[in-house]
Protein backbone atom coordinates (compact mmCIF):
# COMPACT_ATOMS: atom_id res chain seq x y z
CA UNK A 1 0.00 0.00 0.00
CA UNK A 2 2.81 2.39 0.91
CA UNK A 3 4.61 1.65 -2.40
CA UNK A 4 1.43 2.36 -4.38
CA UNK A 5 1.05 5.71 -2.63
CA UNK A 6 4.66 6.68 -3.46
CA UNK A 7 4.13 5.66 -7.09
CA UNK A 8 1.00 7.81 -7.23
CA UNK A 9 2.86 10.79 -5.77
CA UNK A 10 5.62 10.40 -8.36
CA UNK A 11 3.14 10.02 -11.22
CA UNK A 12 1.05 13.07 -10.25
CA UNK A 13 3.53 15.72 -11.51
CA UNK A 14 3.91 13.83 -14.79
CA UNK A 15 0.14 13.73 -15.23
CA UNK A 16 -0.15 17.44 -14.54
CA UNK A 17 2.66 18.16 -17.00
CA UNK A 18 0.83 16.15 -19.65
CA UNK A 19 -2.36 18.12 -19.07
CA UNK A 20 -0.38 21.35 -19.35
CA UNK A 21 1.27 20.26 -22.59
CA UNK A 22 -2.11 19.48 -24.17
CA UNK A 23 -3.18 23.03 -23.37
CA UNK A 24 0.10 24.43 -24.73
CA UNK A 25 -0.42 22.57 -28.02
CA UNK A 26 -3.51 24.68 -28.71
CA UNK A 27 -1.36 27.82 -29.00
CA UNK A 28 0.93 26.38 -31.69
CA UNK A 29 0.40 24.63 -34.99
CA UNK A 30 2.90 21.97 -33.92
CA UNK A 31 1.35 18.51 -33.73
CA UNK A 32 -0.67 16.14 -35.86
CA UNK A 33 -3.51 17.31 -38.08
CA UNK A 34 -6.19 15.56 -40.12
CA UNK A 35 -6.22 17.16 -43.57
CA UNK A 36 -9.80 17.54 -44.77
CA UNK A 37 -10.58 17.82 -48.49
CA UNK A 38 -12.89 20.86 -48.85
CA UNK A 39 -14.55 19.40 -51.96
CA UNK A 40 -15.54 16.04 -50.44
CA UNK A 41 -15.40 16.79 -46.70
CA UNK A 42 -13.39 13.57 -46.25
CA UNK A 43 -10.06 13.19 -44.50
CA UNK A 44 -7.16 12.75 -46.97
CA UNK A 45 -4.09 12.46 -44.80
CA UNK A 46 -2.45 13.01 -41.42
CA UNK A 47 0.13 15.81 -41.43
CA UNK A 48 2.64 16.33 -38.64
CA UNK A 49 3.87 19.90 -38.17
CA UNK A 50 7.09 20.49 -36.25
CA UNK A 51 9.43 23.37 -35.47
CA UNK A 52 12.82 23.42 -37.21
CA UNK A 53 16.01 24.61 -35.52
CA UNK A 54 15.57 28.05 -37.11
CA UNK A 55 12.10 28.43 -35.51
CA UNK A 56 10.16 27.91 -38.75
CA UNK A 57 7.38 25.33 -39.01
CA UNK A 58 7.52 22.47 -41.50
CA UNK A 59 4.98 19.71 -42.07
CA UNK A 60 5.11 16.22 -43.49
CA UNK A 61 2.52 13.64 -44.43
CA UNK A 62 2.79 10.79 -41.95
CA UNK A 63 -0.19 8.81 -43.25
CA UNK A 64 -2.34 8.79 -46.38
CA UNK A 65 -5.97 7.87 -45.79
CA UNK A 66 -7.49 5.81 -48.60
CA UNK A 67 -4.88 6.60 -51.28
CA UNK A 68 -5.91 6.15 -54.91
CA UNK A 69 -3.05 3.67 -55.40
CA UNK A 70 -0.70 1.82 -53.05
CA UNK A 71 2.49 3.68 -52.02
CA UNK A 72 1.96 6.69 -54.34
CA UNK A 73 4.86 8.89 -55.35
CA UNK A 74 4.93 12.54 -56.38
CA UNK A 75 5.19 11.93 -60.12
CA UNK A 76 4.22 15.51 -60.99
CA UNK A 77 6.66 17.21 -58.59
CA UNK A 78 9.46 19.17 -60.24
CA UNK A 79 11.71 19.80 -57.23
CA UNK A 80 13.67 17.54 -54.85
CA UNK A 81 10.45 15.59 -54.09
CA UNK A 82 10.02 14.28 -57.66
CA UNK A 83 9.19 10.54 -57.71
CA UNK A 84 9.55 10.31 -53.91
CA UNK A 85 6.92 8.54 -51.76
CA UNK A 86 4.17 10.89 -50.62
CA UNK A 87 4.00 9.24 -47.20
CA UNK A 88 6.82 10.85 -45.23
CA UNK A 89 7.05 13.77 -47.66
CA UNK A 90 7.52 17.31 -46.38
CA UNK A 91 4.65 19.33 -47.87
CA UNK A 92 4.92 22.48 -45.72
CA UNK A 93 8.20 24.38 -45.63
CA UNK A 94 9.40 27.58 -44.00
CA UNK A 95 6.31 28.89 -42.18
CA UNK A 96 7.25 31.93 -40.07
CA UNK A 97 5.34 33.28 -37.07
CA UNK A 98 3.11 36.25 -37.88
CA UNK A 99 1.57 37.07 -34.52
CA UNK A 100 -0.34 34.88 -32.11
CA UNK A 101 -1.57 31.71 -33.80
CA UNK A 102 -0.65 32.82 -37.33
CA UNK A 103 2.14 31.87 -39.74
CA UNK A 104 3.07 33.07 -43.23
CA UNK A 105 5.91 33.15 -45.73
CA UNK A 106 6.05 29.41 -46.26
CA UNK A 107 5.34 27.11 -49.15
CA UNK A 108 2.91 24.21 -49.42
CA UNK A 109 2.99 21.37 -51.94
CA UNK A 110 -0.11 19.77 -53.35
CA UNK A 111 1.35 16.34 -54.21
CA UNK A 112 -1.42 15.20 -56.56
CA UNK A 113 -0.74 18.27 -58.75
CA UNK A 114 2.98 18.61 -58.05
CA UNK A 115 2.44 22.35 -57.56
CA UNK A 116 3.96 24.49 -54.82
CA UNK A 117 1.98 27.45 -53.48
CA UNK A 118 2.72 30.37 -51.18
CA UNK A 119 1.13 29.51 -47.88
CA UNK A 120 -0.21 30.90 -44.65
CA UNK A 121 -1.80 29.24 -41.63
CA UNK A 122 -3.92 30.35 -38.69
CA UNK A 123 -5.26 28.53 -35.64
CA UNK A 124 -9.03 28.78 -35.27
CA UNK A 125 -11.62 27.52 -32.78
CA UNK A 126 -9.24 27.81 -29.84
CA UNK A 127 -6.49 25.85 -31.58
CA UNK A 128 -8.66 22.82 -32.36
CA UNK A 129 -8.51 23.59 -36.09
CA UNK A 130 -5.93 25.01 -38.47
CA UNK A 131 -6.84 27.10 -41.49
CA UNK A 132 -4.25 26.36 -44.19
CA UNK A 133 -4.15 28.43 -47.38
CA UNK A 134 -2.26 27.96 -50.61
CA UNK A 135 -2.07 31.09 -52.73
CA UNK A 136 -1.13 32.23 -56.23
CA UNK A 137 -0.89 36.04 -56.28
CA UNK A 138 -3.96 37.14 -54.30
CA UNK A 139 -6.10 34.08 -55.05
CA UNK A 140 -6.07 31.56 -52.20
CA UNK A 141 -7.68 28.20 -51.61
CA UNK A 142 -8.19 27.31 -47.97
CA UNK A 143 -8.59 24.02 -46.11
CA UNK A 144 -9.51 23.57 -42.47
CA UNK A 145 -7.55 20.81 -40.75
CA UNK A 146 -8.54 19.16 -37.46
CA UNK A 147 -6.11 18.61 -34.59
CA UNK A 148 -5.62 15.01 -33.55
Amino acid sequence: MRKSFKTLLLALPLGLAAIGSVHADNTSAEGRWRQIDPDTGRAKSIVEISRAGNGQLNGKIVELLNPSRPNPTCDKCSDDRKNKPITGMEIIRGMQADGAGKWKGGKILKPDEGKVYNSKMALIEGGKKLEVSGCVAFICKTQVWERL
